[in-house]
């Protein structure tokens, strides 16, 4: 059968059943809820015409509506959990369902519900599941945790978990069948909540898209600061002026791109990558748009890990080429972005206000190891019983991003491998990761790169409009990231790349102006030699090392 035929199936000619319309109502799903005796009250149920819209009241982080929805029934349900805590979820229910349920995540601290990446999850015919988390709030507040253990907990795994099991029910009252497929698409975050759940509950999900996956809690958060310490205070002599950024990632473009093979604009290759500083540096004849020697020191602790006493590994660097975010995730030194990175030890780690950025040591992330808020860290390596089951795990990190470390997920997947060694399981057969070139945090590319980016994964449709779901005009397991695994959890067939595109300024109404594959690690995309680079059929995956 061709895959697009397959999609087609999927998409019309496996529907579970159509439920009726008239009975989108908070006393029909109240009525699920106290049959199966669940501790839940339904909030909000509305129906959604075809091509409509679902109007988004009262949601910090996630405040922008889907548009151009298929027919549906939305609910919103908040749970009392055995803690007597409280998270909420939305439902989204499509009349023409495909039979299957996807769950996205969240990001940062973020409490709301991601109904924006719930309308691109129910493009595809998917009955779409998003949770608050357990509280409201913005991407970094964190003032909700303190004092309240049990919500980091909601926060850390239990929202999710208890939302999944409860939206599978609610699945199979409306419809009257079960979903066939489970699967959870997430980013950052949502990466890290997918990760958890495959660990503490292989049973949740049958395939798992992880987008740069804030996994190592206990050490990503306080990385965020020690990072951040490394280029203050403002105007001092080591401290590297945000109009240098620009400056350093043009000579990082100039040397490291044509030494993956080809020179495009894109770095394929940046761990690979040789870079020599000295341009950088200015002299006799450079004095203005250059760094002296304390600068380039500063520069030379970006791009190296954390390590503490007796080469004690703390956290990865960022790579070469992750410059553009750099005003962000580096700074000036202001003491205004340290204090907002200090949430994490001052909330989640109970150490109050009083707490600052000054008091960071190794003793802080012992410490996070020691409490591990929420048991949110999703550090059980040992996933075979989610491999046992039949689960299939696509990871996928942009090697551009300075928002979170790509080597975090190359730790991740090396601590994964040896872990099943001893168990004669092959890691391709259930879990492949796909580093990115020129990706950043979840989705985007830098101007000055212009790299093919999208691939459907989380966070990425709503950058190409509200109503976007899927890959415009690519509709099949080869573009598509949510395709592939269903491709691999359905019919056996594993993703041996998967092709990013790049529309004109991301304008899906434009012309495409690049397609490459991206290949599962350790492989990368090498161009053939001849034909034209921005065609995705000029490359082939190979082993460069």
């Amino acid at each position: 059968m061709k895959y697009s035929n397959w999609f087609l199936s999927i998409s019309l000619g496996l529907a579970a059943g159509v439920a009726s319309q008239s009975t989108c109502s908070l006393a029909t799903f109240q009525s699920f809820l106290d049959t199966n005796q669940t501790t839940a009250v339904v909030q909000r149920a509305e129906l959604v015409a075809d091509n409509g819209t679902f109007k988004v009241t009262g949601d910090t982080p996630y405040p922008t509506s889907p548009t151009g929805l298929r027919a549906l029934c939305a609910i919103q349900v908040n749970v009392t959990s055995e803690a007597n805590t409280h998270y909420s979820f939305g439902l989204f229910l499509p009349v023409d369902w495909n039979g299957r349920f996807l769950s996205v995540g969240n990001g940062g601290y973020a409490g709301g519900i991601n109904w924006i990446d719930m309308g691109a999850g129910v493009g595809y015919g998917f009955a779409v599941m998003s949770t608050d988390t357990g509280h409201s709030g913005s991407y970094s507040d964190t003032a909700w945790a303190y004092g309240n253990p049990e919500s980091i907990t909601d926060w850390g795994w239990r929202a999710m978990h208890g939302s999944t099991v409860i939206s599978k029910m609610l699945i199979e009252s409306w419809y009257g069948l079960s979903s066939k497929y489970n699967y959870y698409s997430g980013c950052s975050v949502g990466g890290r909540q997918g990760l958890r759940a495959l660990q503490l509950f292989p049973g949740d999900y049958d395939g798992v898209s992880a987008g740069a996956p804030a996994w190592w809690t206990t050490h990503l958060q306080l990385d965020a600061v020690k990072t951040l310490t490394y280029n203050q205070p403002v105007g001092a002599e080591h401290t590297i002026p945000s109009s240098m950024f620009t400056v350093i990632a043009a000579e990082v473009l100039k040397q490291c791109d044509p030494q993956d093979g080809l020179t495009d604009t894109i770095i394929s290759d940046p761990i690979g990558c040789n870079f020599d500083p000295t341009p950088l540096l200015c002299n006799s004849t450079a004095t203005t748009g250059c760094l002296n020697g304390e600068q380039v020191k500063t520069m030379y602790k970006i791009y190296n890990d954390w390590v503490e006493t007796n080469q004690t590994f703390v956290f990865p660097h960022y790579l070469l080429g992750t410059e553009s975010q750099w005003s962000m995730n580096i700074g000036e030194g202001s003491e205004s972005s340290l204090e907002n990175q200090s949430g994490f030890a001052q909330n989640l780690l109970q150490l109050g206000a009083n707490w600052t950025w000054h008091d960071l040591d190794y003793e802080t992330v012992l410490l996070a190891e020691q409490i591990n808020p929420g048991n949110a860290t999703a550090d059980d390596f040992d996933i075979s019983p989610f491999y046992a089951r039949g689960g299939k795990l696509i990871h996928h990190h942009g090697l551009a991003d300075a928002t979170l470390a790509t080597g975090s997920s190359i730790y991740f997947y090396q601590q994964v491998k040896a872990a099943i060694l001893s168990q004669s399981i092959q890691l391709d057969d259930f879990y492949r990761m796909f580093l990115v070139p020129g990706l950043e945090h979840c989705m985007a590319s830098p101007s000055n790169v212009n790299a093919p980016w999208y691939i459907a994964g989380a966070n990425q449709a709503a950058q190409l409009g509200t109503s976007a779901s899927g890959v415009p005009g690519f509709r099949d397991a080869q573009h598509d990231v949510i395709l592939a695994l269903m491709n691999w959890v359905e019919n056996g067939t594993a993703p041996d790349a998967i092709v990013a595109t790049k529309w004109d300024n991301d304008d899906v109404t434009k012309e495409v102006s690049r397609q490459r594959p991206i290949c599962p690690y350790p492989q990368q995309a090498k161009f053939n030699g001849s034909g034209d680079p921005n065609l995705a059929e000029s490359w082939q995956c190979a082993r460069l090392y």
